[in-house]
């Protein structure tokens, strides 16, 4: 089939994602640019409808049929697993694949601090793994899902959409439930894990109220709670989850965010200088006595200030982070200096 000879050709050549659209030659994105497979076919409605289009299951055509987007992951043989977008466009389809590596991710390959492993060993709280667009955000996740995995007997959920990497127990027991396959949303998800006996929950990504409402309660009642969100800082993530509730439950939300958090993570993937692949910049806010008093106190425009103050708790601002890279020479002085936050 043409999508597997695709499929493959993107792997080999280190793709990070595939783009296939009507009436255009497959591409690739490598290093955030795009490469057409022109040595290929164009890609007409019936290359589309034929081969293409076979990957969804008769339900998945249907709520793309309906919803005219749809997201999912399928298992090519001998390949990889794939997250997969399917969506109109004015030409007819288009799908977006990005490829998701069989092996789980260790967390010292992915370069991120080693200091925030440790928190993961935390009975209950919130850890938030915030990004920009394309960041890493579900390997992080992966990291840390599969570090408690191997190192803790415990009761792990997941609520994603769609499933992505596929854990094996191992000393813990985990169970992975997609949205629109084994649970309305993430809140009926997170809502019935709650009375699942469970200990750890990953909630792919935090959409709305009530979903922050459920999170809450489940960090409150002995559940680690892990957790993705879109924001661009850790400060804003506090201030985003205050502001998204009503005026007159933000004393009480304040209140609990400052006893349920743990640390907010935020992290954006930069070119490595020697042009081989992509690094992670991060900004990590722990949650400590004195962050969680300007929480309660409404006064999170001094967090920003108190990260760069208090690096010996395992903090770090995100420009900090930065000139690291750049004097390791992992980066270059250009994307140094493009990317330094004012």
């Amino acid at each position: 089939m043409l999508i597997i000879e695709i499929l493959n050709e993107a792997l080999n050549r280190g793709a990070s994602d595939i783009i296939l659209a009507t009436w255009s030659y497959p591409s690739l994105k490598i290093d955030w640019e795009i490469v057409y497979l022109d040595k290929l076919q164009i890609l007409d409605k019936d290359i589309f409808e034929k081969e293409i289009m076979t990957i969804m299951s008769d339900s998945q055509k249907t709520r793309f049929l309906s919803n005219l987007e749809q997201d999912f992951s399928i298992d090519v043989k001998w390949l990889c697993r794939f997250r997969v977008n399917a969506f109109f466009q004015r030409l007819w389809y288009g799908m977006v694949f990005r490829p998701i590596k069989n092996v789980l991710p260790n967390f010292e390959e992915l370069g991120l601090p080693h200091s925030i492993l440790n928190l993961t060993g935390r009975k209950n709280g919130i850890i938030l793994v915030t990004w920009s667009v394309w960041a890493w955000k579900s390997t992080t996740l992966a990291s840390f899902l599969n570090h408690i995995n191997n190192t803790r007997r415990k009761h792990i959920i997941t609520i994603e959409d769609p499933i992505e990497f596929v854990y094996q127990s191992e000393k813990s027991l985990i169970e992975q439930r997609e949205v629109g396959l084994n649970t309305t949303s993430f809140e009926n998800g997170l809502k019935y894990a709650l009375r699942q006996a469970s200990d750890v929950i990953m909630v792919w990504e935090m959409r709305d109220l009530d979903t922050f409402r459920l999170a809450l309660r489940a960090a409150e009642t002995w559940n680690l709670v892990l957790a993705t969100l879109h924001t661009s800082g850790t400060a804003r993530t506090v201030s985003r989850i205050i502001d998204m509730f009503p005026a007159d439950e933000r004393d009480q939300i304040t209140q609990q965010i400052s006893e349920s958090l743990i640390w907010v993570i935020w992290q954006d993937l930069l070119k490595r200088a020697d042009g081989k692949g992509r690094v992670a910049a991060v900004e990590i806010l722990v949650n400590t006595t004195s962050i969680a008093n300007m929480i309660r106190k409404g006064t999170i425009h001094q967090i920003n200030s108190a990260i760069e103050t208090w690096a010996q708790d395992g903090m770090i601002t995100m420009n900090k982070y930065l000139e690291f890279l750049y004097n390791k020479w992992i980066i270059t002085e250009e994307s140094y200096r493009q990317n330094l936050k004012q």
